[in-house]
């Protein structure tokens, strides 16, 4: 079955391009995607339907506007965006190549395997470097913010957290590191390379000025073989240039992500 119809894209993309064609790859839990074929060449269609991924696709348009704007990283070009009887549409420029996971899961070449590592390490640390848009500051602390965010979508969206395990979080914050630019979500399906070379970032509703040991954190989470190769982590560090997380720190990180 698949999940977006062409009578259901709204008019507005549709007059902006051509359809000639819609594929349709692995689908996220939050939104429906397809990768279309057009007239004026290749895009990606993302739609939401719940309240709570419409208002997180929204901020992901805002953020990559900001991002495509004021910094050199290799993110996708807002085509259109459009609100409609209670679902949301992206247009996005479609960027060639395939997740760090797919990649990874396909290769049994250690050469292969350590530079596609290295190079997700090392962008990673490109973004981590990059100065952060004054549009994606908060006056409040990251990580105070995130707790706050981890109540309400407890009480209100399912998690995959517990109420015991968020008093925990809360009471156990880790030490204060130096906010940088993050992706909010970095994990091996939002990174996308070509032969090894990272083509592209994907999926920035979670961009913000926050801590960076939650997006390390999320990079290198062990995934059918994904970081369950020995020297898998030593490979993504070396691009990184440092190792910023302490056992407990990935511990912590890991448990925050559970409600989001």
């Amino acid at each position: 079955m698949q999940p977006i119809n062409l009578q259901e894209i709204p008019t507005e993309i549709k007059n902006y391009i051509n359809i000639q064609s819609i594929a349709f790859p692995r689908q996220g839990c939050t939104s429906d995607v397809g990768i279309i074929t057009s007239d004026q060449g290749c895009f990606a269609l993302k739609r939401t339907k719940k309240p709570q991924f419409n208002a997180w696709l929204k901020k992901e348009i805002m953020v990559l506007r900001c991002l495509k704007k004021e910094t050199s990283l290799l993110v996708p070009r807002v085509e259109k965006f459009v609100e409609l009887e209670g679902q949301s549409w992206a247009l996005l420029e479609y960027l060639e190549g395939e997740t760090v996971r797919a990649a990874l899961t396909k290769t049994h070449n250690k050469r292969m395997r350590e530079e596609i590592l290295v190079n997700f390490g090392k962008i990673v640390s490109d973004i981590h470097a990059t100065p952060c848009p004054e549009t994606l500051k908060n006056k409040k602390i990251w990580l105070g913010d995130m707790l706050d965010q981890a109540v309400y979508n407890l009480q209100n969206y399912e998690v995959d957290g517990s109420e015991d395990l968020l008093e925990q979080i809360k009471k156990n914050r880790p030490s204060n590191r130096k906010q940088t630019l993050i992706h909010g979500d970095l994990t091996i399906d939002n990174v996308l390379v070509h032969y090894g070379v990272v083509t592209g970032i994907i999926d920035w509703s979670g961009g913000a000025f926050g801590d960076p040991r939650y997006d390390v954190s999320l990079a290198i989470r062990p995934k059918k073989a994904v970081f369950d190769w020995e020297g898998d982590k030593v490979s993504f560090f070396k691009g990184y240039g440092e190792c910023i997380l302490t056992e407990g720190d990935y511990n912590y990180f890991l448990d925050l992500y559970e409600y989001f």
